[in-house]
């Protein structure tokens, strides 16, 4: 897919309903400055997609297809959550609706906190990772939906910590900085969050446009 073909479109449909993760696109794509509107999928009355991959990607790309479909334009999605290895990758793709409900932050961490209980020894850190990866279809049938993801290591922690971000943000602890990814601003958030990282890449997407 061209890159410049799908700027020449006019609209790019962001496959989100999540306020947060919007709030975080949207200075994302004030950054780059693209010759393109980026409307959430809400202003277009796009429904959620039902996001029934086994990965990530497979999920992305799901969600990007459902916006393109429905809008007839060219659509980006994001999937994204937290991995922990102690717990062989959950929450995973799983994130959002860990607890149960779709989108409940507050029963989404307690959940994760009970859970690693049983493996946390004192003065051992338990590591996990944020992913976020990117699908950027040109039409709901695009055979070869472009791929951008980031990774964002750091610590779990034992209690929640800070006021700002969304998610797991409260429990993910940065121990080269020595605060939480929820007591960053948004701008120091997005310059090195796994959402940053893969926006980056597809900053680099298109350096030739």
């Amino acid at each position: 897919m061209s890159a410049l073909h799908w700027l020449s479109q006019g609209t790019l449909v962001l496959a989100s309903n999540n306020k947060g993760k919007i709030t975080e696109f949207e200075k994302l794509f004030a950054e780059l400055k693209l010759p393109v509107d980026v409307i959430p999928q809400g202003q277009l009355d796009i429904p959620d997609a039902i996001e029934d991959g086994l990965s990530f990607i497979e999920n992305a790309i799901i969600k990007a297809r459902h916006a393109s479909k429905i809008s007839g334009k060219p659509a980006i999605a994001d999937d994204s959550g937290i991995c922990i290895s102690v717990l062989d990758g959950a929450p995973g793709i799983y994130s959002a609706r860990y607890a149960g409900n779709h989108g409940n932050d507050t029963a989404n961490n307690e959940k994760l906190l009970n859970d690693l209980k049983p493996f946390r020894q004192d003065g051992q850190a338990i590591e996990g990772m944020f992913v976020c990866v990117l699908a950027l279809v040109e039409h709901a049938e695009d055979p070869l939906p472009q791929i951008f993801q980031g990774f964002w290591h750091g610590e779990i922690l034992e209690a929640t910590r800070g006021e700002h971000g969304f998610g797991y943000d409260p429990l993910f602890w940065l121990p080269e900085l020595g605060i939480s990814s929820a007591e960053m601003s948004k701008e120091e958030k997005n310059k090195i969050s796994h959402r940053g990282q893969a926006m980056q890449r597809f900053r680099e997407s298109l350096a030739d446009v």
